[in-house]
């Protein structure tokens, strides 16, 4: 099995190899004036500055975290309306509401701060 894994693995390099050297002879897509022969490359992130990637990282990561939020929301909702009567059914469901609740006003108060500091340094 190994022997198999890396004869797919070697042919493929391989095959990258022969057949990606051609396409980077060729100059499109570059500015005006490169010299011929330079490989470039696409610009695949929208911006070449930094502040602006991490940015667009961080609205990323607080859309993710607001749905996992809506989901522990209407998964905590379920477990306490699913209860039954139990207490300690109706505990976890209220604990994960109010843990929810607590986590999603942590990273907005995280989000607030940060966004405070960075306008104030400019």
């Amino acid at each position: 099995m190994k022997k198999l894994i890396s004869s797919i693995f070697l042919l493929s390099l391989l095959l990258g190899v022969i057949f990606a050297n051609p396409a980077l002879a060729f100059n499109e897509g570059c500015p005006a004036g490169t010299p011929e022969g330079t490989t470039c490359l696409p610009n695949y992130l929208g911006t070449d500055s930094p502040q602006v990637l991490i940015g667009r990282i961080i609205n990323s990561i607080m859309g993710i975290v607001g749905s996992i939020a809506l989901l522990m929301f209407i998964f905590g909702g379920l477990t306490w309306m699913t209860s039954g009567g139990s207490a300690d059914k109706v505990k976890k469901g209220r604990d994960i509401l109010m843990w929810s609740a607590i986590g999603l006003a942590v990273l907005f108060m995280s989000y607030g701060l940060v966004y405070f500091v960075i306008k104030t340094i400019k």
